[in-house]
């Protein structure tokens, strides 16, 4: 599979790094890399990050290309995304978290481009996907939103719920570590006010767009959930704090978990008690803590913790493969 990642900032680079250091990626070429920022910049940074430390064996930048894992990638400045090298690309990965204009994505498809991957939510995409809850119904669309990093940990546990047990209704609090969109001092970024203030100092409420995805990706819940948000002063792994009330409930909710965790691949455990830092670099849309479920009647506590730039990325990937593989 030949791609072009097109934005090099979180997700970017998190998905570079996973293709680079993880042997089931070996197949993927990466025909270029594309962001704003300056290329020395760009290689500076996906050499030294501050969440998943440096990138084992180094990175250099030379003659326009990022040199890493024992492969050179062109790294391109500020090109437009039709303009990208598309000859023979089977998908670009949109990680800019900016294109909103339909139109230039069509033009990266009339351009040689098969497919294009958006990384996260999106009104222009031909569908939007989540492993685990939705990906049965990507068919032929050649424009995929990833959905969101909560998203993803939600939705596989929603369809679940409901398809085992029927779900009444629910409420799903993350607890989200602070992310770019936030200011570092007191500053103007939006109309939300409390998201103008330190990302690193407070507890800010604020909203979420899961619950309106999920909307869009398990359309038969439609109504039935709502989502808020908490973002906290950690650099990186959330969690979901799930509230559901359950037409028929488990009579042990905590081990219908365990069961429901063991038979979807994006969903995973953890029994001991653990703090976030402990989940970083895990793979999986979600890691459910069972011992973190409290039951009262009909309604059901669940906790479940999720890196939400590593395990998003790994879902990027995983979509990528699909819509590579499948039967155009």
């Amino acid at each position: 599979m030949r791609i072009v990642i097109h934005g090099f900032g979180r997700i970017g680079r998190v998905i570079l790094r996973q293709i680079l250091s993880l042997p089931e990626h070996a197949s993927i070429e990466v025909v270029a890399v594309n962001d704003l920022a300056a290329p020395e910049t760009c290689a500076y940074l996906f050499k030294y990050d501050s969440v998943f430390g440096p990138l084992p064996g180094g990175v250099a930048f030379a003659d326009g290309h990022l040199i890493a894992g024992g492969r050179s990638v062109p790294l391109l400045t500020g090109v437009k995304m039709a303009d990208l090298p598309l000859d023979g690309v089977d998908l670009v990965l949109d990680c800019t978290g900016a294109t909103t204009n339909r139109d230039s994505i069509d033009a990266t498809l009339n351009a040689g481009a098969r497919t294009v991957l958006i990384s996260g939510p999106s009104d222009i995409a031909d569908i939007t996907i989540v492993c685990g809850a939705n990906d049965d119904q990507i068919g032929a669309a050649r424009v995929v939103s990833n959905a969101s990093c909560t998203t993803n940990a939600l939705a596989p546990l929603l369809r679940d719920l409901d398809a085992r047990y029927g779900l009444i209704q629910g409420h799903m609090t993350t607890i989200h570590c602070y992310t770019g969109s936030q200011p570092m001092v007191d500053a103007p970024r939006g109309p939300d006010l409390a998201r103008n203030r330190a990302g690193a100092v407070s507890m800010v409420p604020t909203t979420t767009s899961a619950a309106k995805l999920i909307d869009r990706v398990l359309p038969h819940l439609a109504g039935r959930v709502t989502g808020a948000a908490v973002r906290v002063p950690a650099i990186s792994v959330s969690a979901v704090d799930l509230v559901v009330r359950l037409r028929t409930p488990p009579q042990d909710a905590a081990n219908a978990l365990r069961a429901l965790a063991d038979a979807n691949p994006v969903i995973g455990l953890v029994e001991d008690p653990c703090v976030s830092v402990d989940l970083r670099m895990r793979p999986e849309s979600l890691v459910i803590a069972p011992t973190e479920t409290l039951e009262t009647g009909d309604q059901i506590r669940i906790f479940g913790w999720y890196d939400n730039e590593w395990g998003f990325s790994a879902r990027m990937l995983d979509v990528a493969r699909m819509m590579h593989t499948r039967a155009d």
